[in-house]
């Protein structure tokens, strides 16, 4: 066993064992499954990858329905050595086998209670059937039979290889068992992003193939949801399914999609629903469930009480529970919740930053003087205006001016065509906001009319190009000002920038805001999103209920630049259907229309009130995903000093590594980027990794990569080297100087110029220095000689 390495193990015994006791090869068996994507670190300018949950084998009684985990050690390893890691993964996707052996016995983990012993050894020989762990998994899910057909159902498959990630299969099976044991409501809670109509697409194919559920009616409220379920992911359902219009009730489908708006009316005659018997649908599925369906006077729970014989799924982001509203009250207590924040920490959505600006006015408020006209002539009423009333009662046409020069300040700064939307107070102000936006930006706005948009309910023009806002491969338009009153649903994967000009105090409507940008789409370099918050807004995320962290606040000064400094380059209300809002614009003091006529002013427009920008501060997302509220360099000093308390301890780390990008590895999984210090840092770039370091961390002068490099040579290091040896040594002190360790512990390096002049990395490794053991030998003496000097 000695020698033999973990992959190893896997193919010479494990699977041997596995196909022994009658898992399928094919079916019940994946090697190196991984459950999570990496979360994506953002820091400054750096973009990367956290390492990936991967199992080393799932074991299934059928693909998508797993039943036991097994994490494989080598044979220097005890039998249990991985089963604190195994358990981790089989709580992730809630199955109650665990197995961690080293290839010479099996130590088992039996979360299920059905065994004599929570751990036992057991012989390779001993693996349980499929069978046999199948009967414990159902009686321990309360599965009145292991045959039971829906249980059973498979999962459909397209044959292009596209699997359910390891939430979606736990979503759907949950919901699958518990309609095998008849519970009539359930409510499904997954974040904006993570595929819910996907995960509500294979529940119904497994009931509706398994015979369970014959005719099925899948609820949303808004059109663009309807469209995009029945042509993307319900598609395959294909002449047995339905979108109902133009109120026609045609009873000869088998999978119905509808808005509800479609089935109901004020009177009773427009109730399209009911030419349709109590009992003729087995399923309803509920889109969006949060917005209303469970009001004991909504219209939507006039159909759920109809057809109250059918089971019944809520489908939501973001739960509503308030006193006339409660989803779990109506639904019960969620089947499944899969959050903001673990789509974040999986890698599954992309993660924020947010840019706060206060301003003056909105801190300290406006009183106009008395006597104070406006523009169309009105009485300014005389009183102290704050940020509650600005563009819904007054209007200050500087304020509407300022933010959208931030706004084009920052894409200038980043990208001037990375798509954004403009939540503002309401239609009218949307329509400022355009007209701001487009005098800020007039040379792309030449260009092409396109550039800026309001998209509103109200507005044909704009609502048209809603397809195109939302295509990744559609320039523009690029920016869209919408309204308030947020829905939900439609897929703007590579919107960049969401803007706060509005004033939000519900929870859910924040979450659905956010939710516009949590998708990612790395083929167009969509990897996080960022938040310009006007009207903090923001502050919801110090709210208890919200479970999603920023990894960065940044709130500039009057001078400060758009994007926080270690990403400046000098040289460089309603979303969803865009408006399906509440047209009547009505949001205090007396009527107006929305742009100015005659009819008392619901607004007062105040021209050349000057206003302008106050505070700044930066947060960062710590690795228990809590905001850290302090400087990058601040964070990094308390890290290290956590793990080593003095100088000498973290010199003693450094020098024992044998690879040094072991440590920075560790640094950067702990929130601690080299990259961003650098930019911190007064010349960091031309430190070394371990100088700016110790400098950060333990306040010691930091020496320049080539001061270092300087003081090995003057100390006559290479004397004891002769020939090409010493030559090589002394090309890799200049690398060192230029590029920092990483060359000293990649030998790929000898492939490159100037140790191609000294041979082949065969010839150097093996001819000059006599093997590898004896060049790398070579290269750690040079490292622990250019760290002599300590810091």
């Amino acid at each position: 066993m000695r020698g033999l390495s973990e992959r190893d193990v896997c193919s010479k015994f494990i699977t041997p064992a596995l196909t022994a006791a009658g898992w399928d090869l094919h079916a019940q068996i994946r090697e190196e499954v991984s459950l999570t994507a990496g979360r994506i670190i953002v820091r400054g300018k750096l973009i990367s990858r956290g390492t990936q949950k991967r199992a080393d084998y799932i074991l299934y009684h059928k693909p998508n329905i797993p039943i036991a985990v097994i994490e494989v050690k080598d044979g220097s390893h005890s039998a249990g050595a991985g089963m604190q890691q195994a358990l981790e993964y089989a709580e992730m996707i809630d199955v109650p086998f665990v197995f961690s052996t080293n290839g010479k016995s099996i130590l088992m983990h039996d979360r299920s209670g059905s065994s004599d012993s929570v751990e036992q050894e057991i012989a390779l020989d001993e693996m349980p059937s499929p069978a046999d762990l199948w009967l414990r998994y159902a009686a321990w899910k309360g599965i009145a039979s292991s045959e039971d057909p829906i249980v059973n159902q498979d999962y459909f498959n397209d044959g292009s290889g596209k699997a359910p990630r390891y939430y979606q299969t736990l979503a759907v099976n949950r919901v699958i068992e518990e309609i095998a044991k008849e519970r009539g409501r359930l409510l499904l809670v997954m974040a904006t992003g993570t595929g819910k109509t996907y995960t509500a697409f294979q529940i119904i194919w497994r009931l509706w193939k398994a015979g369970a559920k014959k005719r099925i009616l899948f609820l949303a409220d808004r059109n663009i949801l309807v469209d995009q379920t029945k042509t993307n992911d319900f598609k395959p359902f294909g002449g047995a399914m339905t979108k109902i219009a133009n109120r026609q009730a045609d009873k000869s489908y088998e999978i119905y999609l509808s808005l509800y708006q479609a089935v109901t009316g004020i009177d009773e005659a427009a109730n399209i629903y009911k030419q349709f018997s109590r009992d003729f649908f087995d399923l309803i599925i509920i889109d969006e469930c949060h917005r209303g369906s469970a009001a004991a006077d909504s219209a939507w729970r006039e159909i759920l009480e109809y057809f109250s014989k059918a089971t019944q799924i809520g489908l939501t982001a973001t739960p509503k529970e308030t006193r006339d509203v409660s989803n779990i009250d109506y639904f019960g207590e969620p089947v499944y919740t899969y959050s903001l924040r673990q789509g974040i920490e999986d890698g599954f959505l992309a993660p924020y930053k947010v840019i706060r600006y206060d301003l003056d006015k909105d801190l300290t408020g406006y009183r106009p003087e008395s006597g104070t006209i406006d523009r169309y002539g009105h009485e300014v009423e005389d009183r102290i205006y704050n940020q509650r009333d600005f563009d819904r009662t007054l209007v200050l046409d500087e304020r509407t001016k300022l933010v959208a020069a931030k706004i084009t300040e920052f894409l200038k700064a980043t990208n001037r065509f990375d798509k954004t939307i403009v939540f503002c107070e309401d239609t009218e102000h949307a329509e400022r906001m355009r007209q701001a936006l487009a005098n800020e930006n007039a040379d792309l706005v030449i260009e092409n009319l396109r550039y800026v948009m309001r998209i509103t309910g109200d507005d044909a023009p704009g609502k048209a190009e809603l397809d195109n806002f939302i295509d990744p491969k559609s320039r523009h338009p690029v920016i869209a000002t919408t309204s308030k009153l947020l829905t939900t649903g439609v897929d703007a994967k590579t919107c960049k920038l969401i803007v706060l000009d509005q004033r939000i105090q519900s929870m859910t409507e924040f979450k659905q805001i956010i939710g516009r940008g949590t998708r990612i789409d790395e083929e167009h370099g969509k990897q996080y999103f960022t938040i310009m918050d006007f009207k903090r807004a923001t502050e919801l995320f110090a709210d208890p209920d919200f479970d999603g962290d920023p990894v960065q606040i940044y709130e500039p000064a009057a001078t400060d630049p758009p994007v926080p400094l270690d990403e400046y380059d000098v040289t460089a209300g309603s979303f969803g259907e865009f408006g399906e809002e509440d047209e009547s614009d009505i949001t205090g003091g007396v009527l107006r229309n929305s742009f100015g006529d005659d009819a008392g002013p619901r607004k007062f427009y105040v021209d050349g009130v000057e206003v302008s920008v106050l505070s700044k501060r930066v947060q960062y997302l710590g690795p228990d995903g809590r905001l850290i509220t302090e400087s990058l360099r601040s964070y990094a000093k308390k890290t290290l000093q956590k793990d080593y308390k003095t100088l000498d301890e973290f010199l003693r780390r450094w020098s024992d590594a044998d690879k040094k990008q072991a440590i920075v590895e560790e640094l950067e999984i702990l929130g601690v980027s080299l990259h961003g210090l650098r930019e911190e840092v007064k010349n960091g770039d031309t430190f070394s990794a371990f100088d700016l370091l110790c400098h950060v961390a333990y306040g010691q002068p930091p020496l320049t990569r080539k001061e270092r490099v300087d003081q090995v040579k003057k100390r006559n290091y290479f004397a004891k080297y002769e020939g090409k040896m010493r030559a090589v040594l002394e090309a890799l002190l200049d690398k060192y100087a230029d590029e920092d360790f990483g060359s000293l512990e990649n030998a790929k390096v000898l492939q490159l110029k100037p140790f191609d002049e000294f041979g082949t990395p065969v010839e150097i490794v093996k001819g000059l220095f006599g093997g590898r053991l004896a060049y790398e030998a070579a290269v750690k003496d040079l490292q622990t000689e250019l760290y002599r000097e300590g810091a």
